[in-house]
């Protein structure tokens, strides 16, 4: 019999063990009730890994909840169900975490360390992260088949990685150039377009000329670069200044010699500033290209560490801006300076550290993107890969049609070294092999240390290591054995849904589009389904600085599970934001509640109670319920099939039907009460089923206690018809 009150502490952690002993997690367990499980239909999806940098925050709640419903329900369909779960080393993140805390503690860099001792160091702190984060999945209820447990750094990920960029190598994707890309000075490492997050600030529009008798003003609000520039741009039709488009100019800036030609170029904006654009190629994307369209040449004034170099003047040696304050101090000296003017700003930085980022020309490793975009788009354009909510298909094209080669290596020691390896410059031949050495190749892509086959010179591998979003990009068949041909590869890919925040449909989702139809020749899953951000009861988004941000396993410990599940779901539709107060999680609390005290009440009722699965009594409209709480899951309106549960069982079932029952329950025709039973009996045990999804410790703990159940665990009882 049930206890008087439901304590969550009590159950949920009893009860995770008892699914996870029952082995039902891993989709080879069949469900008792299936006649031929053989036959079973397959469905499966992957966790998408969080980063080994800490802990669960609420946002990795949300999805705990939302994808254990997905699981929970098509197991209990009959399917073969996979739920795969891992981890993500998260490079930059991780390295640079580690990094902080040992500079921090012992006042050293990881070149003080070496790189094997580095690593580490990072290693441990990666395993201490992940053993914390996967208590923390498993406090949520997630029914993951930890058996199949992967992660992007492990040996088999190593395998597919290396397999992947020797492929791509060997096909003339991946290569190696100088660009000018995102430099992040605090990571000391290049970072991808998507990773730099745009901040507003307050800054200052400076507008001056290069010399007095310069003919065209220019603005800018970083007056450091300008000391790199080899050319001014202006628009094709830009009637002021077309007298000047091709001459060259040889003017000295803060006693830097500059030679400046005036281009015409149709990106310049005629209406900003002064309609002119002091080309700096070395320190701009968007100037490079202008240089790469003009044959303009490249001038680096600034370094790695967001210093000045290369001018031979004082300024060599300052911050970028201890020297913006020197320029602008001449300019005024020199009446050079026009006008000053507050502007708001967005400023790049990295996603990852925070660093302001510095556009700088680098020899990296790219993949070359321009013949798999078409991919990418019509494979979501022909619904092969469909994405909820819709709106965000838009914005999934946008990105494509606008997405650069992707600058894959990063200048880090912690990740997936890059499998490539450089020829000593000194060939030294073999005895009567002397003509052989002009067959030496320079570059090898090998996964060991390569040995040459005409000479004895050695091999040096490449330093970098892979951007963490190459590793991830293969996670949905990787993570089942790929390179090779596993029957779980075979079994499980594509997978049916890919369940991640809008925030990095980029990032992620994109990048895994672009590896499986590329590396396999088909999607890596069928349907993607968008949550939003958490947001407190103010609308901000929850964040350490704003010190809002809530351990779910706070909530969990106040609350339960089961009520912070509920709270995350119900009234969120896809893409939307959630809202998430103790005060609403504390509501779902009262529902958990309520649910076990109406149990109770049917159990005290069910005394001397034989159940008869040929009398299925339900409820008039119960068939419609169940109907409705399906069709709303299969369409992934999980919002809608959970609050409709909500109210069915609060307000029709415990309100209603147990009230209108209790007579019967006391009648002394014995026909009634059995009617009366059976009705309460039926209707609480389908309830349970449909709500196990949605909040699986309560109800769990109560199909426990029901008399001849169909099956020993509700997580494999048969979803109702």
């Amino acid at each position: 019999m049930l206890d008087k009150a439901y304590d969550p502490k009590q159950y949920e952690d009893k009860i995770y063990r008892l699914w996870e002993k029952s082995g039902y997690f891993a989709p080879e367990a069949h469900q008792p009730w299936v006649d031929n499980p053989a036959k079973r239909e397959a469905w499966s999806m992957v966790l998408p890994p969080p980063n080994v940098t800490g802990t669960l925050h609420t946002g990795h709640a949300v999805m705990l909840a939302i994808e254990d419903i997905l699981a929970r329900y098509h197991r209990m369909t009959g399917k073969k169900t996979l739920w795969l779960p891992g981890t993500d080393h998260a490079a930059i993140a991780t390295q640079s975490k580690v990094g902080d805390e040992i500079y921090k503690k012992e006042g050293k860099t990881r070149h003080d360390l070496g790189r094997e001792e580095f690593l580490a160091r990072v290693q441990k702190f990666a395993q201490e992260s992940h053993d914390t984060i996967v208590k923390q999945i498993k406090k949520m209820g997630a029914s993951l088949d930890w058996t199949r447990e992967a992660y992007t750094l492990d040996d088999k990920r190593s395998l597919a990685v290396r397999t992947a960029f020797k492929k791509m190598y060997d096909d003339g994707l991946i290569y190696r150039g100088s660009k000018v890309v995102n430099w992040d000075p605090k990571g000391q490492t290049t970072v991808s377009d998507d990773e730099v997050e745009y901040k507003e600030r307050q800054t200052t529009l400076y507008t001056f000329r290069y010399a007095k008798d310069f003919p065209i003003p220019i603005a800018t609000t970083r007056p450091e670069t300008k000391l790199g520039d080899t050319a001014v741009a202006v628009h094709p039709t830009d009637r002021r200044y077309q007298e000047y488009v091709g001459k060259l100019f040889k003017v000295e800036l803060v006693g830097v010699a500059l030679e400046i030609k005036i281009v015409a170029d149709e990106t310049v904006d005629p209406e900003f500033g002064t309609g002119a654009l002091g080309v700096t190629p070395a320190h701009s994307i968007s100037d490079w290209e202008i240089a790469q369209r003009h044959d303009l040449p490249l001038k680096q004034v600034i370094n790695e560490e967001a210093k000045i170099i290369n001018t031979g003047t004082e300024l060599d040696g300052k911050t970028t801006f201890e020297a913006r304050e020197e320029i602008v101090k001449w300019l005024k000296e020199n009446n050079l300076l026009e006008k000053e003017e507050k502007i708001n700003q967005n400023i790049a930085t990295s996603y990852r550290t925070g660093g302001i980022i510095e556009p700088l020309p680098k020899l990296q490793w790219f993949l070359r993107v321009k013949d798999l975009k078409k991919t990418m788009r019509s494979v979501v354009e022909s619904g092969q890969v469909k994405i909820i909510p819709e709106r965000f298909e838009k914005i999934y094209f946008h990105w494509i049609d606008n997405l650069r080669d992707w600058n894959i290596s990063r200048q880090i020691w912690f990740g997936h070294r890059i499998p490539v390896w450089y020829h000593e410059p000194k060939c030294i031949p073999r005895p009567g092999r002397e003509k052989d050495i002009r067959n030496c190749l320079e570059t090898v892509v090998s996964f060991e240390e390569p040995k040459c086959e005409f000479c004895d010179a050695k091999f040096t591998q490449d330093p970098d290591t892979l951007d963490t979003w190459f590793s991830s990009g293969l996670w949905t068949f990787s993570t089942l054995g790929w390179p090779q041909k596993t029957e779980d590869l075979k079994n499980f890919h594509p997978t049916d849904v890919l369940e991640t925040g809008y925030d990095i449909l980029f990032f992620w989702v994109a990048r895994m589009i672009l590896m499986s139809t590329y590396l396999l020749g088909e999607v890596p899953f069928r349907t993607v389904y968008l949550h939003g951000l958490v947001r407190d009861e103010k609308g901000r988004k929850m964040s350490k600085s704003l010190g809002n941000a809530v351990d779910p396993l706070e909530f969990i410990g106040e609350f339960g599970a089961d009520a912070l599940r509920m709270a995350m779901v119900v009234g969120v539709g896809p893409g939307s934001d959630i809202v998430l107060s103790k005060e609403k999680v504390k509501a779902y609390q009262h529902f958990a509640n309520k649910i076990w005290n109406a149990s109770r009440f049917v159990l005290m009722s069910l005394e001397n109670f034989e159940p008869d699965s040929s009398a299925p009594i339900l409820p008039d409209g119960f068939t419609e319920l169940v109907k409705e709480v399906t069709g709303d899951i299969e369409s992934f309106r999980f919002h809608l099939a959970s609050e409709k549960l909500y109210h069915y069982f609060w307000h029709t079932f415990a309100d209603k039907i147990i009230e209108v029952e209790k007579p019967r329950l006391k009648s002394d025709d014995p026909n009634e009460r059995n009617q009366a039973q059976t009705l309460l009996y039926n209707t609480l045990a389908n309830l349970l089923k449909l709500l196990h999804p949605f909040m699986p410790f309560v109800t769990e703990a109560v199909w426990q206690e029901l008399p001849h159940k169909e099956t020993d665990l509700l997580m494999v009882a048969k979803w109702p018809n």
